[in-house]
Parts: C-alpha cells; sequence; structure tokens
C-alpha cells in the first residue's frame, strides 16, 4: 500500500505556557503523558482532532496505543485513528497500531465495501497474532477504530470494551458495542468455555478476561472472538463530536456528558489538543488508577485549528 501523510499529530511550541498550566492544573506535569492534535485540511468537511493519554496509577506497565493520522490513497483523503487497549504486555496492541489499518486498506473490497474489508482484515489479523505468538506473546488487546473517507463517510469498528460516541446536536449515541462476558454467556458456553460471576468481580471469560472479544489472548482464544461490530455513519451538518476511548475514560465520565463538555469547551478554544487536555482537567478528580485515553475528533466545515 502506497500513501502519503497529510497532517499528523505533533506538538508546537506556540501557546505552550498555556498548555503547561493546563497540565499542571489537571496534575499531569509528574505522569507519563502523550497528546498531540492535528486537521485534514484536504477533505470535503474539515476534521480536527485532539488526543490524550496518561497513565493510571495501578502501577502497572503502559498498554495502550493509538492511531491519529490523515494520509492520502487513490485520490483520497483518509482518517485513520484508533485506540488499542493492551493487556499481559503491549505487544499485541503495538503490533496493531503499526498493521491493523494497513491490513485494512490493502483488502482488495476496501473501497466498493468497506465493511467486508474491515471484518476480514481483523480475521487476518488475529490469525497471525496468533501464529505469532512466540514472537508477540501471550497477551491480547481490544480495539476500536474509525476511518474517515473524504470528510464524507466514517466506517467505525471495535471489538472488547473501548467505544465510539457520537454527539450530535449535543446528544449522545454509543455507535459501538461492549463486547461483555454475560452478554455473549450462551456462544462463549457452545464453545467449551465458562463466565464466571464473582462478588465484587465483573463477569469474566474462564475466570480471566473481562471481554468476550479481544485481538491475541491464545489460550483464551477457542472461547473469545476477533469478529468486530461495524457501524457507518454517514457525516453530516448534524454531527459535532466523534470520541473514541479506552474502558478507563468510560469508568469515570458518563458519555452524554462529556458531548455536553465538548460543545461548550469548542466554543471558546480554536486548538483541538487543548480541548483534550481541558477534557481530562475535568475527569482528574475522578481518575485514579485506569489509563485515561482518547482520541476526539470535530467535524465542522467552518471549524479552524491552528498547527
Amino acid at each position: 500500500m502506497s500513501k502519503q501523510a497529510v497532517a499528523g499529530a505533533s506538538h508546537t511550541g506556540k501557546g505552550i505556557s498555556f498548555l503547561e498550566k493546563i497540565k499542571n492544573a489537571s496534575c499531569l506535569k509528574s505522569s507519563s503523558a502523550d497528546s498531540g492534535k492535528g486537521t485534514s485540511k484536504s477533505s470535503t468537511n474539515k476534521i480536527a482532532h485532539g488526543f490524550h493519554l496518561v497513565e493510571g496509577k495501578s502501577g502497572h506497565d503502559m498498554e495502550d496505543y493509538h492511531v491519529a493520522e490523515y494520509i492520502r490513497l487513490k485520490h483520497h483523503v483518509l482518517g485513520l485513528f484508533a485506540i488499542f487497549d493492551g493487556h499481559l504486555g503491549d505487544r499485541v496492541p503495538s503490533y496493531l497500531r503499526d498493521n491493523l489499518f494497513n491490513n485494512i486498506l490493502d483488502e482488495p473490497t476496501f473501497w466498493k465495501d468497506p465493511e467486508m474489508a474491515i471484518r476480514n482484515a481483523y480475521r487476518t489479523t488475529d490469525k497471525f497474532i496468533l501464529e505469532n505468538s512466540m514472537q508477540l506473546g501471550p497477551g491480547g488487546s481490544t480495539a476500536v477504530t474509525a476511518i474517515v473517507i473524504d470528510g464524507k463517510d466514517l466506517w467505525v469498528a471495535n471489538i472488547g470494551d473501548s467505544r465510539a460516541v457520537v454527539c450530535e446536536r449535543g446528544s449522545a449515541n454509543q455507535i459501538t458495542v461492549d463486547h461483555e462476558p454475560h452478554s455473549e454467556r450462551r456462544r462463549i458456553e457452545k464453545q467449551g468455555g465458562f463466565v464466571t460471576t464473582l462478588p465484587g468481580d465483573v463477569p469474566r471469560v474462564n475466570g480471566q478476561l473481562a471481554v468476550a472479544r479481544a485481538f491475541g489472548d491464545q489460550s483464551l482464544k477457542a472461547h473469545l472472538s476477533s469478529e468486530p461490530d461495524v457501524r457507518h455513519v454517514p457525516i453530516d451538518s448534524n454531527i459535532e463530536f466523534v470520541v473514541l476511548a479506552s474502558d478507563g475514560l468510560w469508568k469515570v465520565s458518563y458519555y452524554g456528558d462529556m458531548c455536553i463538555k465538548n460543545s461548550s469547551i469548542s466554543l471558546y478554544v480554536s486548538s483541538f489538543h487543548l480541548v483534550s487536555l481541558i477534557l481530562f482537567s475535568n475527569l482528574s478528580k475522578h481518575w485514579n488508577r485506569f489509563a485515561l485515553y482518547f482520541v476526539i475528533l470535530h467535524f465542522s466545515p467552518h471549524f479552524s485549528v491552528d498547527i
């Protein structure tokens, strides 16, 4: 696949003092964080994005990765966005970051049938991970991916409990499915597994994993699925924001409140990098042990971002 970058996500010196003030107020200065911004300047609808990552306080190594970039491919502009939330090591989510979108775009059906291409690529990518578990390790990863085609069409897919939420005219709508063990108990038991529900704990596949679908996890794969839920959302003037986030964010924030906060913040802040940091500052008082990782996309023909 031949591709040319349009705009990435990077830090700039401009406005750094304001960023530092926000980081200090959010207790970010002592945390390992990753944040940035970007915009597509070539699509019909201008798309701005901000992303932010802060490690949780659980003492575990960071196992979350993201993608946030724009590329030109076959005379089209594509926005590629994703959150990969790993467990039992970071090699699987790291591999997904580097390869999943390439696999999707290399599918021969992508331009005619994006849904089929996404489903096929998820399956073949998981197959490769399992066949190379000696190199990639025993762990796994959930995923939520979003592809914006020419600023007009949004294709979202997920496995696990990372979510995508669309904000339309101030109302929030979750467009992904949380793949929880209790909701897929029948399938899991039919495949020879079981779901535990112990007091004070969440349901788990074979008493171990708290999601029913994931990449990798070879020891549990007979009872797990890598089949994604896929959703197509035409981008129109009603869509304001899309938020992609790992489960840590949803444990401390109701997505309806987040939609309202984003809408209010964007009226006063011209950089979506700052929006993502301010959003985190609103959540930080609730944040404790979970890693928070999110990507925010803003769709507007009138929105301007200085990068």
